[in-house]
């Protein structure tokens, strides 16, 4: 141990070791999908900033392990932001400075239990709060939140069902703790121990007693994933040419991926007599999305448009929450500079102002959400809440296909799934579509980046409220209560010494001589 911290000692390999730690827990994600490692995965770097020399040591450790979190979860902006892409981690990776001030405070040096114990609960909310910081529309949204590397795992799908994504975030903070202690502290692991049995109960406990989706009905639910296919006018016609072949498979919606459309339908009424003529042959409607400038708005919208035998239904949802630097440049005055050292948008989308649930026949009702929507919990749970029994994301893309982005895009459906107790179809213009269950579960088989094809998903619906839909980020609270119980403890721990006056000194009695009578001075 002694080797490693004379090692580390240059102020460069902390940071570097920092940064490298930091960045380990992206192989919990898809693609690699190695959703164990998320439970050790920031044991290093709790490893390293318990040993960190000073509080201010701390603060740049968490700030270097933020930055290597964040450019490894989004390295693959980098062909497209380049330089951009570091600036962005940087600014982002400082949010866990204090966190890693947090980690020092309570695992520096030998723990006593009660630090442990405090540790087990003040670190995974202080994380917590991070990742809802970050989650922010304005600083990138809820991409790579740790709780989303365990949209494969039933049990984690279940606790989802109780507090969301944030609970599952909590609790693999808190065994990555409890793991750390074990490993670095070799007295008072009593806590660590605790914390892991409490772990396991609550998992057990989400298992056992958290209400399912009581499954009530089915509806057959068609993706139209064309692929890569240049220019507007040759991938609507190999989205025809896909659509038409699902005549006669007694199908209950169609759905197009984002920017299936690429002109208004008010000013190409051939386009929309087409949609029209393909919902009559398919005997459906189609859920279709138009990215283009609108001729009865000022501005470029992405909007999902219900398409019906008689064309447009006017069912129609504008996209709300936008992709920073894809669609639009937050502080555009300051930051326009972005657009000449990479791809970003060189014009604002203009946004929708409220969601919307549509009727899509046959008795189906649906939420449509547009691209990295996905990743808002907040967004799925308002459209639940609202009647939808299906949820809908249309998405794409095309500028990230050899990436890691397609899947983690595509995993993100099964834990709004899980979350509200709906079955969630993410439906691609290309990368990955894929349908899930209300419980989270697959159905089917993904449709891969080198796919250029429809299919035909059972989509089982169901019915109920989970614990989620009902109270709500509840865990996001706690972890909040808890962080301002603590702060409260310590601001009294401070100021109890300079509160407390000191009692005052007793007068010396004056010397009495041998008749009792008090002394003279001089005498």
């Amino acid at each position: 141990m002694k080797t490693i911290s004379h090692w580390l000692a240059p102020p460069w390999r902390r940071s570097t070791a920092a940064a490298l730690a930091g960045a380990l827990p992206v192989l919990a994600f898809p693609e690699p999908s190695l959703w164990w490692f998320a439970y050790v995965a920031l044991v290093p770097w709790l490893a390293l900033l318990r040993t960190a020399p000073t509080g201010k040591r701390a603060l740049y450790d968490g700030w270097w392990g933020g930055f290597g979190f964040m450019l490894a979860m989004h390295h693959w902006l980098l062909p497209n932001l380049h330089v951009f892409t570091v600036v962005i981690a940087a600014l982002l990776g400082a949010l866990w400075a204090p966190w890693g001030w947090l980690v020092r405070r309570f695992l520096a040096g030998t723990p006593s239990p009660g630090r442990i114990a405090g540790a087990l609960a003040v670190l995974p909310s202080g994380w917590l709060l991070v990742e809802l910081v970050r989650s922010w529309q304005g600083l990138g949204g809820p991409w790579g939140v740790l709780g989303s590397s365990q949209w494969e795992v039933e049990p984690a799908l279940r606790l989802a069902s109780v507090g969301g994504v944030w609970l599952i975030s909590f609790l693999v903070v808190a065994v990555n703790v409890a793991v750390a202690v074990l490993v670095a502290v070799r007295r008072s692991r009593a806590p660590a121990v605790a914390g892991l049995l409490a772990t396991a109960l609550a998992t057990s406990a989400a298992w056992m007693w958290s209400p399912r989706p009581d499954v009530d009905d089915r509806a057959r639910i068609a993706v139209v994933q064309p692929g890569v296919v240049p220019g507007p006018d040759r991938r609507f016609d190999r989205e025809e040419q896909l659509t038409r072949e699902l005549a006669g498979q007694d199908v209950d919606l169609i759905v197009w991926g984002e920017s299936s459309v690429g002109f208004d339908l008010r000013d190409r009424p051939d386009f929309a007599r087409r949609l029209a003529a393909l919902s009559r042959e398919t005997g459906t409607n189609i859920l279709v999305n138009v990215d283009a400038r609108r001729s009865d708005k000022p501005g470029i919208y992405k909007s999902s448009i219900l398409v019906g035998p008689d064309g447009p239904t006017g069912a129609r949802y504008d996209k709300m929450r936008l992709v920073p630097f894809g669609e639009y440049i937050p502080a555009r005055s300051l930051l326009g500079w972005a657009t000449s050292v990479g791809k970003a948008a060189a014009e604002d989308r203009r946004q929708g102002t409220a969601q919307v649930v549509m009727d899509a026949g046959h008795g189906l009702r649906i939420g449509p959400m547009v691209c990295f929507e996905s990743a808002f919990s907040d967004m799925s749970r308002n459209l639940v809440d609202d009647g939808a029994e299906v949820l809908i994301a249309q998405s794409a893309t095309s500028t990230f296909q050899q990436s890691w982005a397609p899947e983690q895009h595509a995993s993100l459906a099964a834990l709004r799934a899980a979350e509200t107790g709906r079955p969630m179809v993410h439906a691609t213009l290309t990368g990955v579509s894929a349908v899930y269950g209300p419980s989270g579960e697959r159905i089917g088989s993904w449709l891969g980046t080198s796919v250029s094809a429809g299919a035909v998903y059972e989509v089982p619906l169901a019915d109920g409220t989970t614990p989620y839909v009902r109270f709500g980020e509840w865990p996001v609270y706690t972890a909040l209560l808890i962080m301002a119980v603590w702060c409260a403890s310590e601001g009294i721990r401070t100021l109890r010494p300079r509160l407390r006056r000191p009692d005052p000194e007793p007068r010396a009695r004056p010397a009495r001589t041998a008749h009792g009578s008090p002394a003279r001075p001089g005498r």
